[in-house]
């Protein structure tokens, strides 16, 4: 498997301009970018997405990536506009745990539908960014903040999945990741729905 130069070039289209003048904004720029960093949630279904793309080879390296990017964006663009959303908590815990299923299952599902399931979860992703910005915060900067941190969680998930692939227990790696990851999704879902619509203990914790 040869690896994804795609990827790096889809990150390399953020324009440098941007970043050269994010000190006069750097309250939104900073917090969107450390959002899905800090979010445990966030993180994992992130990473996820990068390593089931690798599993799922070809152009799906980039697509699916790139579908969960664009998809949050939109989420996010709702979240800041105060559009209301249903089960945002419910929804990201699924991803986790749906996510890693997937790779430990090693789901071959095609393409469209595997960049159909990712966008859906993105929009869950990307209405809790939004939603919880900073009423100080630049919309713009941090709305390129955070898409700018989920590529480069992405891109390291794509990493951590090329490593794996070329290792010689590969399979077992991938399964031992994908069961660990359901297995913390469950622990997200569990306490999403005990809360009764609240923010998680743990997300809010870590993340919130």
């Amino acid at each position: 498997m040869k690896f994804p130069l795609q990827f790096l070039l889809i990150l390399c289209l953020i324009p440098a301009s941007v970043f050269a003048h994010t000190a006069h904004g750097s309250l939104g720029f900073s917090s969107g970018l450390t959002h899905p960093i800090f979010g445990l949630d966030h993180l994992l279904a992130m990473l996820s997405v990068g390593i089931l793309s690798v599993q799922m080879g070809g152009r799906a390296i980039w697509t699916v990536p790139l579908t969960f990017v664009c998809f949050m964006l939109v989420g996010g663009i709702l979240g800041m506009a105060g559009i209301p959303f249903f089960s945002v908590e419910i929804g990201i815990a699924l991803s986790v745990l749906l996510l890693g299923l997937a790779i430990a299952i090693d789901a071959k599902l095609p393409l469209i539908l595997s960049m159909a399931g990712v966008g859906f979860f993105a929009l869950f992703h990307g209405h809790a960014h939004g939603e919880e910005m900073p009423t100080s915060a630049a919309p713009y900067l941090y709305a390129l903040g955070f898409v700018s941190g989920t590529a480069l969680i992405h891109l390291l998930g794509v990493l951590l999945g090329w490593i794996v692939s070329r290792i010689p227990f590969r399979t077992a790696v991938f399964r031992l990741s994908g069961a660990t990851l359901a297995i913390l999704g469950i622990y997200f879902l569990v306490q999403s729905v005990s809360a009764s619509g609240t923010t998680p203990v743990l997300t809010s914790a870590i993340s919130h």
